[in-house]
């Protein structure tokens, strides 16, 4: 489907944005929203956890390191409440090398944004995940 400028018009998805740094989070909200989704910033695990036990997310751009709960520990708990949701998750992480966030991230094999990134990177990693969950 296209406007009448003839670009492309993407469905509107619900993002859920689980990033403690507020500036980055505030860019983040700012670009998808201007690509036409609808977004959900909260800056921990926990608040991110509440996210999820009130409704669905299309995406979860989910950082590794966070004060509360860190993204490996906010995963397992929406794998035990909301397993359906786990296919859904990108992890953006600065700290990839650290031996935990390494190991977990071995363990799950879901989609990893290394910081710092280029918003066209993540653009096409929401879409590949997209295209993915719908297939799937």
């Amino acid at each position: 489907m296209t406007d009448d400028r003839g670009q492309a018009i993407r469905e509107a998805r619900q993002i859920l944005v689980v990033e403690d740094d507020s500036e980055l989070a505030g860019m983040l909200d700012y670009f998808l929203r201007n690509r036409g989704h609808q977004v959900t910033a909260v800056s921990n695990g926990v608040d991110g956890l509440r996210a999820v036990m009130a409704q669905d997310y299309d995406a979860i751009l989910c950082d590794m390191v966070m004060p509360q709960m860190a993204g490996d520990m906010f995963y397992l708990a929406v794998r035990r409440v909301r397993p359906h949701l786990c296919e859904r998750f990108i992890f953006v992480t600065a700290h990839q090398e650290r031996p935990r966030v390494k190991e977990f991230l071995n363990q799950v094999r879901e989609m990893v944004l290394r910081k710092p990134f280029n918003l066209d990177d993540l653009a096409a990693l929401l879409e590949r995940l997209f295209r993915d969950v719908k297939a799937g």
